[in-house]
């Protein structure tokens, strides 16, 4: 792995809980726009500028990327965000409970990426790396990070800790009651020399922000003559945590008919391909267990072992998929299928059983997590990920630390 040191640009002390920000994935426009009232400093109003936009909006107008930059700008000339004098590193830490990740933020290669010393686990879909990578070079730069993680080397660990005992640069308090804290890494050669023995890192979350970053290095290496493949813009902004701190969220699913069946109808489909169980909890206990919500009540389900051994065949996703959503409800392709949404883990049950009270659904699974083992030995093997299938927690925060180019 290579790790670069960059000239941040970042937001002072004071302003750093006001300007830290979800990322732009985890929201829609109505809840950016909540999240941000009557915060002029908030990063929504940077990586979702519609916002500030008149309802209706294409999301893909010129304007709406120029409402990007104009925003970013203005937090510059306030001097809500500084920039650095000189190329560093960081060390970042998400405390949540009894959660705690720490890791490394730097920059990271497109050419790792390109040639999978950078792995991953997620197909991209062509309109979101577009409209990220048109962000990207409306603004010279990358708001957020991507989130990668790499199995745990003990020389970086106790080099992380050293800088851990003193007092942070940043600190942010997240919606959610998570603290976010950034150090500064002022000598980063031990820890970018130490990098160098690490022989590949997963994408954990932000793969269209990681293609938004190859695409825009492609394009404006195109339009240089002089091109070396050295130049800030082959770096792309990353936070490497340790995969043994990492935690993963199941991510549910919703659908919103039966495909034609009676509630009874269904649940006696469901019993001709897999064991079905009364079951008074709304989440299940362990892998190859699934709760079902249908008809008002909860019902458990108990998956076969698969007759595969390769490691996407194992995952309850794809066992659910392959037994109940495909054959039972005609869900073919869920990356395609309208009648199926993903509801990620932190929303909790109640979200289930509210979407089908409501109507928005007609059932809904709430699942058990793969583990981040599971995810790395599928990147390992150049296998993707069923989609939705990981929903990692706590979230980093954007507008912390910008890399401009």
């Amino acid at each position: 792995m290579r790790l670069h040191p960059f000239t941040a640009l970042r937001p002072t002390p004071d302003h750093a809980h006001d300007v830290a920000s979800v990322p732009y994935d985890t929201v829609n426009t109505e809840e950016a726009k909540a999240l941000a009232g009557g915060n002029d400093h908030s990063f929504l109003h940077v990586i979702r500028p519609e916002i500030d936009l008149p309802k209706g909006m294409d999301p893909h107008a010129d304007a709406v990327y120029a409402q990007s930059a104009a925003a970013m700008q203005a937090l510059i000339s306030s001097g809500v965000l500084v920039e650095e004098a000189s190329p560093i590193l960081y060390v970042y830490r998400i405390s949540l409970g009894d959660i705690q990740q720490t890791g490394i933020v730097g920059c990271c290669h497109v050419q790792d990426y390109d040639q999978n010393i950078i792995l991953k686990h997620e197909k991209t879909r062509a309109d979101k790396e577009a409209d990220r990578t048109r962000l990207n070079q409306e603004l010279h730069a990358q708001p957020g990070p991507v989130f990668l993680t790499y199995r745990d080397v003990a020389r970086v660990d106790a080099m992380v800790a050293a800088i851990t005992t003193g007092e942070s640069l940043l600190r942010a308090v997240a919606e959610d009651g998570a603290i976010h804290e950034v150090w500064r890494i002022d000598d980063s050669a031990e820890l970018v020399e130490a990098f160098g023995a690490v022989p590949v890192c997963y994408i954990a979350d932000g793969h269209h922000r990681a293609a938004a970053a190859a695409n825009t290095a492609r394009d404006l290496g195109a339009q240089n003559p002089d091109h070396t493949g050295e130049e800030e813009y082959n770096w792309f902004l990353s936070v490497l945590f340790p995969s043994s701190q990492l935690r993963i969220l199941p991510y549910n699913r919703s659908v919103k008919d039966l495909a034609g069946l009676t509630p009874d109808a269904f649940l006696g489909a469901l019993a001709g391909v897999v064991e079905v169980t009364d079951s008074p909890t709304s989440g299940p206990s362990g892998p190859r267990e699934v709760s079902c919500y249908v008809d008002g009540r909860w019902i458990g389900l108990r998956l076969p072992e698969p007759a595969s051994s390769d490691a996407v065949s194992q995952l309850d996703v794809s066992l659910l998929q392959e037994l109940v959503l495909d054959r039972l409800l005609g869900i073919g392709d869920p990356r395609r299928d309208e009648r199926i949404e993903f509801v990620g883990g932190i929303r909790g049950p109640e979200e289930l059983e509210d979407r089908v009270r409501r109507g928005d659904a007609a059932v809904a699974f709430a699942m058990w997590p793969v583990t981040v083992d599971q995810v790395m030995d599928i990147a390992d093997a150049g296998e993707i990920m069923p989609p939705k299938s990981t929903w990692f927690e706590p979230k980093l925060r954007s507008g912390l630390l910008v890399h401009r180019f």
